[in-house]
Order: structure tokens, then C-alpha cells, then sequence
């Protein structure tokens, strides 16, 4: 039992060295089995960054107009993980607006240049973003926190499912070393992880759960049909295009 608990401990740490900016120590003895067994705990690393746009945006939102606290928001994400899933995003929209073949595709994918489709792609989603977090509900005081926090963990459990129906196709890549087949108890716990946040909302809200599940197919049969699975940048812009869709769902749920 010790030794499952370290080497999951190794695999958590690892999760959060590879997406976010925290200045962990590093492993002694790397393994870069740790790096692949991470994929478990990409929720758990959507509750360490949801959390903090939660506290942030509840802090900011106490002295300032909820534009501005969502912006802030946005920003502490943004600082905490380095941008690394709108890096994704981004590519992924130079790489599937090209219009290019599977090959052209993948190769603009890894350069990492922005071009027009990136540029505009980015800029729409992040106003995006920034527009629906402002419009969440300041009463009770907890709710729009709350919304926040599952919508990072839920995103990332969703993204993470890629690995589980997919294969990863390109040679190269950040990702790469991280590729592998999420299943059994590993794709059970992530799902958990990814679900356990929506306990914090009220029943109505659980709806969010059918919007992130139809997000994740959209892009899920997108990546299959351009390049024939799914690569580093392809996760990034998941989470970003279910984060989006979670907070629609919420608004809508709320004008219902």
C-alpha cells in the first residue's frame, strides 16, 4: 500500500509540474512513468486551478465590478498554467482552419509561430470567457465560486478522455511523453475527480455535465476525422472549448 500511495503521489506531482507554473521541487529517481500515469489527476489539477480563479474572482468581485474580477480571474489561470491549454487552442485552430491534409496539419500544429486562424481563435475565446464568467451569479456569494471551480476540473476530466477513445498521432510534441491509454480504474478515478465538483452546485446545474459530455464528442470526432486522433494540442483545446461550454450551459440554466 506504501508503495501505491508513492507512486501515485509521484504521478499527481508530476501532473501538476507538467500543467501549471508552481515551483514544485523535482522527483529524485525520475521516471517518466510518473509523467504517464499523470493523466489520472488532470482533474485534480483543474481543482488546484479552478480553486484559485475562485478565490481570486470572489476576492476581486468584493471591490471591483464583476468584469473586472472576472478579468482577474482569468488572468491567475492564465499566470498559474503558463497559458499552456490556450497554447493548445490556438494551435489547434491554425492546424484545422489551414484546411490543409493530415501531414500540412500536424506540422503547423508543432510550429510555434500563431498565425491568423491561432490569433483570432485565441481572442474569441478568451473574451468569451471573460464575458461569461462576469455574467455568473453574485447571490449567493458562493455560487459563481463554486461554478469556477467545477469548471476547470470538470474540463480537464473531459479532455483528459481523449486519451481513453483515441490514439496519439504525432511523432513529436510536449505531450508526447505523457501519452498513454487512459483506462480501467485510472479513467473510473479521473471521471470522479472530474464529477466530484458539481456536488458544490445546486441539482439544476448538474445539466453542465450533458454540455461538457457534447463539447467533448464534438471535438472528439473533429480530431478523429482531420488527423485520425489526437495530440498534445488537441487536449489543450478540449478543455478550453468544454471550460466555454460549461459556462453557457450555467447562463443558460440561469435565464431558463
Amino acid at each position: 500500500m506504501t508503495a501505491f500511495l508513492i507512486r501515485e503521489l509521484r504521478a499527481l506531482h508530476s501532473a501538476v509540474m507538467f500543467f501549471t507554473r508552481i515551483p514544485l521541487p523535482s522527483l529524485r529517481d525520475y521516471d517518466p512513468a510518473d509523467l504517464q500515469r499523470s493523466a489520472t489527476y488532470f482533474p485534480l489539477v483543474g481543482w488546484l486551478v479552478g480553486g484559485a480563479a475562485a478565490l481570486v474572482f470572489w476576492a476581486a468581485v468584493q471591490i471591483w465590478p464583476p468584469a473586472i474580477a472576472s478579468g482577474a480571474s482569468l488572468i491567475a489561470t492564465l499566470l498559474l498554467t503558463g497559458a499552456f491549454h490556450e497554447d493548445g487552442f490556438a494551435d489547434m485552430c491554425d492546424g484545422f482552419g489551414s484546411g490543409a491534409l493530415r501531414a500540412r496539419v500536424l506540422e503547423i500544429m508543432r510550429d510555434s509561430r500563431i498565425g491568423a486562424f491561432g490569433a483570432i481563435g485565441l481572442v474569441v475565446m478568451l473574451t468569451l470567457k471573460w464575458q461569461a464568467i462576469a455574467a455568473l451569479p453574485l447571490r449567493p456569494a458562493w455560487l459563481a465560486p463554486a461554478l469556477l471551480f467545477a469548471a476547470h476540473a470538470l474540463s480537464r476530466g473531459a479532455s483528459g478522455t481523449l486519451m481513453a477513445t483515441l490514439a496519439y498521432v504525432s511523432e513529436q510534441g510536449k505531450t508526447k511523453p505523457l501519452a498513454t491509454t487512459l483506462r480501467g480504474w485510472r479513467l473510473v478515478c479521473s471521471l470522479v475527480f472530474a464529477i466530484a465538483p458539481l456536488a458544490l452546485l445546486p441539482p439544476r446545474f448538474w445539466w453542465t455535465l450533458a454540455a461538457v459530455a457534447a463539447a467533448r464528442s464534438v471535438m472528439a470526432w473533429l480530431c478523429k476525422r482531420r488527423i485520425g486522433g489526437y495530440t498534445g494540442d488537441c487536449l489543450g483545446a478540449t478543455q478550453q472549448v468544454c471550460e466555454a461550454a460549461f459556462y453557457l450551459c450555467a447562463l443558460a440554466l440561469m435565464y431558463a
